[in-house]
């Protein structure tokens, strides 16, 4: 794409290195901002820097956060002892938008994959191991998204939890395995969380 002017084309590159952002639409997006006051530009540039470097992964359940403890933690009339965990922080933002969770979240970083290199010391595995014992969870919700990766982390976590007394469950299948879990409709995702079962018939099938 060939601009009349280097800036604007800078821009518009920057634009279309997010996710699912082309250069047609990063160009309308550029465009739109350039239409704006320049205060209103600033504010949008600072609002993104402030919150790259001031932003922070939560203690307990590495969410986001703008503290040491996120919002979702601190929050005193949720279900402590209720944890579902989860890939990453889009797939704590899918679930909340049900509206039909009332525990806290663990976010693991990711799935166990070793064709990509990723095995469990490099996910926060013995995070949620040490949490669930100290804190004496008494359920773990797997909502991993029905891939065979999510299989084969739930899997290997639910064998490092067999000698604990905590309930294991995973999330209904209502969504299509293969699937993501962040691009399910929020009504299959909430029904899905529901309708948990017992993570031993779903991973034993």
């Amino acid at each position: 794409m060939q601009l009349s002017s280097s800036l604007l084309e800078n821009a518009v590159s920057e634009f279309a290195k997010l996710p699912g952002i082309g250069k047609k639409t990063a160009l309308r997006l550029v465009i739109h901002l350039l239409k704006q006051e320049e205060a209103v530009v600033n504010h949008f540039g600072e609002s993104i820097i402030k919150m790259r470097r001031e932003i922070k992964f939560c203690q307990r359940c590495f969410n986001v956060a703008d503290g040491d403890i996120c919002a979702v933690c601190a929050n005193s009339l949720r279900k402590q002892e209720v944890i579902c965990v989860v890939e990453n922080i889009r797939d704590v933002v899918a679930i909340e938008s049900t509206q039909q969770f009332n525990g806290v979240y663990h976010v693991l970083g990711g799935v166990i994959s070793p064709l990509d290199g990723i095995g469990p010391d490099q996910l926060n595995i013995e995070p949620l191991i040490n949490r669930a014992l100290k804190e004496k969870a008494q359920e773990i919700i797997f909502a991993l998204s029905p891939t065979i990766q999510g299989d084969t982390t739930i899997y290997y976590i639910q064998k490092k939890f067999k000698s604990l007394p905590v309930k294991i469950t995973t999330i209904a299948r209502g969504i299509a395995f293969g699937g993501e879990l962040e691009y399910a409709d929020e009504m299959t995702l909430a029904r899905s969380i529901t309708n948990r079962m017992p993570v031993e018939s779903y991973v034993n099938r």
